[in-house]
């Protein structure tokens, strides 16, 4: 089947970032703000207009978030688009005065006496989402006075969102330039030179782009520098004025995990390496290198005559479609009405930003993909990653609005979940052992981008934030910890390191969650966790799969994972467990070689 592989933006609202409709319904959010602040106001802690609080809330939160995620999909998509930043700031306006009056709400909550707020929640539909009202009444005794949130939320405007903003601003100037085997030279956007310098199966040519690349962030890497330090001083300045001890507070109460449960999973990632070294080694002499640079690590592997498999966009979708049918047809039903209608930004072309992601569309209902197709194998699973993403929003859209705030962890669940079903399926598939090897290569790629490339991440962030509570940190010095934190990761099993990781990954830059990459090793093994479980007893499986996603927006992790799966999320075994799953496929990669 053909499927259009840009997104129809028109759809949501007609004459893109310029669109009358747009700035229509700003005005109609402002007015629904002015309503709120009315009703916070003569509020009289009454059941019935508390509820009404409620469904305000959820009628501003979706018309804001319909907005944002289309001036964002914009901009992303064609970078050149300036009316982008102009219509956000707006929006982020709106957000601000929201968020001034959500403190007042909550201030409101939090003086509420322990009894009169269980009278309060004694109401069924009430009750029907008391985890999250709890929730923001407990994270709301952290506030300071009204006027205090008041000025913090402003300075947010031009504090941790505008630095976010700027390293986008910077990086959609930014191009690569890569001169092929017939001297001519072309710029590349940031998001195709990574494509290709990590998927192209010619090893001069990712070395090429890869010392490009460097020299393309080393040029502007005192901004990035400058960026990160005041991103994080200013976000560990607000920590400190809510009575955090410690930088990991706040992620960890996002993620609704323990500190026990994130050392558990660290713990058992850091001892149970060695088939992941043992991988990269073998595939180095495979390669015909001593040692992978860091751009080698993902490179596709060809066996003999057999050429890394490359699909149209057409073949992938049909690809993804075919095989998530193998476990239920929900979830294929889903993908093939998701890609049918253009949810998919996937167009390999210049000037959009790089990476994936999946967003939402609240007011529709619907969620939106973007990505850069290429071809390769890891371009597919992306697919079926961010295809899983969008389910998991699919399957929780009739719940309480409240009830489907799931935090960044059991995200990457579904999304994980998702591309080991087409990783296992590429595999299981494979039409003679050297295909099968190049399979396992680029399912294990996965494996050693969770355990070692985000662990990397992860182990760079501490260090940078102990660093960055005593004071500014030089570039030299974030290069220097970058090094240290990719050599401990990755076991010193690499020729070369990246060390200007730190600016070229955008995640350290995100405003809204501080350490936003562990979640992707949680969501990786808690995932395959419930995918030892579907092999156990596939029939039926995947409407207890949905009965898991449907209760991450009403749970902790340690009590979702008891609830549906039995375990113990603080001790080492399950996560040792879902990293013995992997290694196995490391043997047999080493057995097929």
């Amino acid at each position: 089947m053909k499927y259009k592989d840009t997104w129809d933006l028109e759809t949501i609202f007609p004459g893109g970032t310029a669109s009358k409709h747009l700035q229509a319904k700003l005005k109609d959010i402002k007015k629904d703000i002015d309503t709120y602040e009315n009703l916070i106001q003569t509020w009289d802690n009454s059941q019935k207009l508390f509820k009404e609080i409620l469904k305000q809330q959820e009628k501003i939160g979706k018309g804001l978030g319909q907005s944002r995620t289309f001036v964002q999909m914009s901009h992303d998509a064609y970078t050149k688009d300036e009316h982008a930043s102009v219509v956000m700031g707006q929006v982020m306006d709106l957000y601000s005065d929201v968020q001034k009056l959500s403190t007042v709400f909550t201030k409101k909550l939090v003086a509420f006496s322990d009894q009169d707020w269980l009278e309060l929640l004694q109401d069924e539909e009430l009750q029907a989402v008391s985890f999250a009202l709890n929730e923001i009444r407990d994270q709301g005794k952290r506030l300071l006075s009204e006027e205090e949130e008041r000025i913090i939320t402003e300075l947010n405007k031009d504090g941790l969102s505008a630095w976010s903003n700027l390293y986008d601003t910077i990086v959609s100037t930014m191009t690569i330039p890569f001169t092929d085997s017939e001297g001519k030279t072309t710029e590349l956007s940031i998001g195709q030179a990574m494509n290709r310098m990590y998927a192209d199966p010619d090893k001069e040519v990712r070395s090429q782009l890869f010392e490009n690349w460097e020299a393309a962030w080393t040029k502007y890497a005192p901004i990035f520098a400058d960026t990160l330090n005041h991103l994080d001083g200013y976000r560990i300045t607000l920590q400190k004025l809510h009575d955090r001890d410690h930088f990991l507070e706040d992620p960890l109460e996002y993620n609704r995990m323990s500190k026990e449960t994130l050392d558990a999973m660290w713990g058992a990632v850091s001892s149970n390496k060695k088939p992941f070294i043992d991988f990269l080694n073998k595939k180095a002499k495979l390669l015909g290198m001593e040692k992978l640079g860091w751009q080698d690590v993902d490179a596709p592997l060809a066996v003999g005559s057999e050429k890394p498999k490359e699909f149209t966009y057409d073949e992938a979708c049909d690809f993804v479609i075919e095989n998530f049918a193998s476990f239920g047809p929900k979830l294929a039903g889903f993908a093939k009405h998701a890609l049918e209608n253009r949810w998919v930004e996937a167009e390999d072309r210049p000037n959009k930003r790089p990476g994936g992601y999946c967003t939402g569309l609240p007011e529709f209902g619907e969620s939106r993909i973007f990505m850069t197709f290429t071809g390769s194998n890891s371009d597919t699973s992306t697919l079926a990653h961010e295809l899983g993403h969008a389910f998991h929003s699919h399957v929780m859209k009739d719940l309480p609005t409240l009830n489907r705030r799931y935090a960044m962890n059991v995200a990457e669940t579904a999304s994980t979940f998702a591309e080991t079903i087409i990783n296992n399926a590429t595999v299981a598939n494979a039409k003679s052992k050297e295909e099968k090897i190049s399979l396992l290569n680029a399912k294990l790629e996965n494996a050693t981008a969770m355990f070692m490339n985000i662990h990397a991440r992860f182990l760079f962030e501490t260090a940078f934030y102990e660093e960055r509570t005593k004071g500014i940190v030089s570039e030299q010095r974030l290069n220097e910890l970058m090094v240290n934190a990719q050599k401990e990761a990755y076991g010193d099993s690499l020729s070369s390191y990246h060390p200007h990781f730190w600016c070229s990954k955008l995640h350290f830059f995100i405003d809204s969650v501080p350490f936003y990459n562990f979640p992707y090793t949680f969501g990786y093994l808690f995932s395959l966790g419930i995918y030892a479980e579907y092999l156990k007893n596939p029939a039926g499986f995947e409407e207890k799969y949905i009965a898991l996603l449907q209760d991450t927006g009403s749970m902790r992790v340690e009590d979702l994972a008891k609830k549906h799966l039995g375990v113990d999320l603080t001790k080492q075994d399950f996560w040792a467990a879902g990293i013995e799953l992997m290694a196995k496929d490391v043997k047999e990669f080493i057995s097929l070689v």
